[in-house]
């Protein structure tokens, strides 16, 4: 059977989207049938019993658009494979609560589904001029793995305010669609419509106020699923640095990244939960529940942006982009205190020259 390639992409989405938006308020009420719920707490921005195993709309709305798809369309089943097996992991631990390693396990489970298909990084194109470098299979495997669980876990880390996670996942996979429209890559850019048709119905009631959250059942298989697609459309382009999917999802893995190196910093462990991410900054700064989500969507968008530019332009603008991309964060680690209160060297120094200024004047 024959269908138009626009038309496939329009049902993609819209059957993704509608089967979200129509299932969540049945796991809201399957949520409170099975107790997984979340209970307000020190570290919680909530003040009432939640549901939060959301991420299953996102999953089965997701799966059934996927599978839909692949009727007219062959798509890799080792990414809804992979998936399925982190979904569950995710569903495990808000329902029972799993230990740090058998979440790995179950995360190290879908990985190697993925891999073992055969997606891998097998190559890495040098930054700004696109030069194709081999990787050693030794090396492509477990750096690909690195990156699939490195990934997972950073949607899993910012899922901390109503629709922060499904949001910016939204935008990151919104970015990688864009990505995927100019590079052609037709199997990506219907995954990708699976995915953010998904995300967008159940946002709906994720938004502040949420009547849902996701929980780790929709953390971990967005970032999964995200993670798998940034490879896909980026590890057989020669011309595209590898450094563009790390910028389409900038937001997640700067704000991991910052979290190891305040713990570090602190002497602390990097396992160590604490209330000094980016969203929890912007909140103290006094901006409100909505504001502070609105501000980082702002920030992955930005994000996304930068990398589709940075895709086209030249070794000048890509050079101009990384540094003014780079004192960005910089800034906003300063500003808000991500690391300590004391670390503001840029920021420090502005300022000395700010009142050297003021004196000179006078």
């Amino acid at each position: 059977m024959q269908i138009s390639y626009m038309l496939l992409g329009l049902l993609t989405i819209i059957l993704s989207l509608g089967m979200s938006w129509v299932i969540t308020p049945v796991v809201i009420k399957f949520a409170h049938k099975i107790n997984a719920v979340d209970k307000p707490g020190e570290r919680r921005v909530h003040s009432k019993t939640m549901p939060r195993i959301g991420g299953l709309s996102i999953i089965i709305a997701f799966t059934m658009s996927f599978l839909v798809t692949s009727v007219f369309y062959d798509l890799p089943i080792s990414i809804l494979l992979g998936g399925l097996v982190i979904g569950l992991t995710g569903f495990l631990d808000d329902k029972y609560g799993l230990s740090p390693f058998q979440k790995l396990l179950g995360q190290t489970l879908a990985a190697i589904i993925v891999i073992g298909s055969g997606l891998y990084i097998n190559y890495l194109s040098v930054p700004f001029d696109g030069t194709m470098v081999g990787v050693p299979i030794w090396i492509s495997i477990p750096v690909t793995f690195l990156w699939i669980i490195g990934v997972t876990n950073a949607i899993n880390l910012i899922d901390g305010l109503d629709g922060l996670a499904s949001g910016v996942s939204a935008i990151g996979a919104f970015t990688i669609f864009v990505m995927a429209l100019i590079m052609g890559n037709e199997v990506v850019i219907f995954i990708s419509l699976a995915l953010i048709g998904s995300v967008v119905g159940f946002l709906y009631f994720n938004f502040h106020p949420a009547k849902i959250f996701m929980g780790d059942t929709g953390s971990l298989f967005l970032g999964f699923i995200l993670s798998n697609i940034a490879l896909m459309g980026f590890k057989q382009i020669t011309t595209v640095s590898l450094i563009i999917p790390i910028i389409i999802l900038g937001v997640p893995i700067t704000d991991t990244i910052i979290a190891i190196v305040r713990r570090i910093v602190n002497n602390k462990s990097i396992t160590d939960a604490d209330k000094s991410h980016l969203h929890h900054k912007l909140l103290d700064y006094g901006f409100s529940h909505r504001q502070t989500v609105i501000i980082i969507y702002g920030i992955a968008s930005l994000f996304g942006l930068t990398a589709i530019v940075f895709s086209q332009t030249t070794l000048l603008g890509s050079t101009i982009i990384t540094v003014m991309l780079m004192l960005f964060i910089e800034l906003m680690v300063e500003k808000f205190s991500l690391i300590s209160k004391t670390y503001r060297p840029i920021l420090n120094v502005i300022a000395k020259l700010a009142n050297s200024n003021s004196y000179n004047g006078k």
